[in-house]
């Protein structure tokens, strides 16, 4: 019998099967996420961003007028650290913040009008990157590739 080594992360054996899935997912969600994240760097929009202030924009994007706890809990990071990426989103002209009618202390956030239209041209691309990337499968190959993908999913959970 044969053992595969993979000589640049040093794995060997049939228990790196698994490890290799986790890789690929990782290595095609990367491939996917930068080619989103230079369209937008490059677009007509040119907005670069970070991978966490694109987060948050999305997260805008569906709910616009969060707040910023809101956020905080969805994210599950620091409340600190979510402040200060909405600071620099807002000094760049990213997200508008308006008080509450309710409550004055309270800002609801939502995109501006330049980061909606980015939103919606990220959106665009990663619609075209899908359709791409699942070129030549079939109804029935994209059907049994959310299956698997989501019983990895169940498997996670009850870990």
């Amino acid at each position: 019998m044969t053992i595969k080594v993979d000589n640049v992360n040093k794995l060997a054996g049939k228990a790196d099967a698994a490890a290799e899935v986790f890789e690929t997912l990782h290595t095609l969600v990367h491939l996917f996420r930068n080619r989103q994240f230079r369209a937008l760097r490059d677009g007509p929009q040119a907005v670069a961003i970070t991978h966490m202030e694109a987060k948050a924009l999305a997260y805008f994007a569906r709910h616009p007028g969060a707040t910023l706890s809101e956020l905080v809990a969805h994210s599950g990071r620091d409340k600190a650290q979510i402040a200060r990426l909405i600071a620099g989103l807002r000094e760049r002209g990213l997200l508008l913040a308006e008080a509450d009618p309710a409550d004055r202390r309270v800002q609801r956030l939502r995109l501006s009008p330049a980061s909606a239209k980015a939103q919606d041209a990220v959106r665009a691309l990663g619609d075209r990157l899908a359709q791409a990337a699942l070129h030549g499968l079939s109804a029935a190959e994209r059907g049994q590739l959310l299956d698997l993908l989501a019983r990895v999913r169940a498997n996670l959970d009850e870990a």
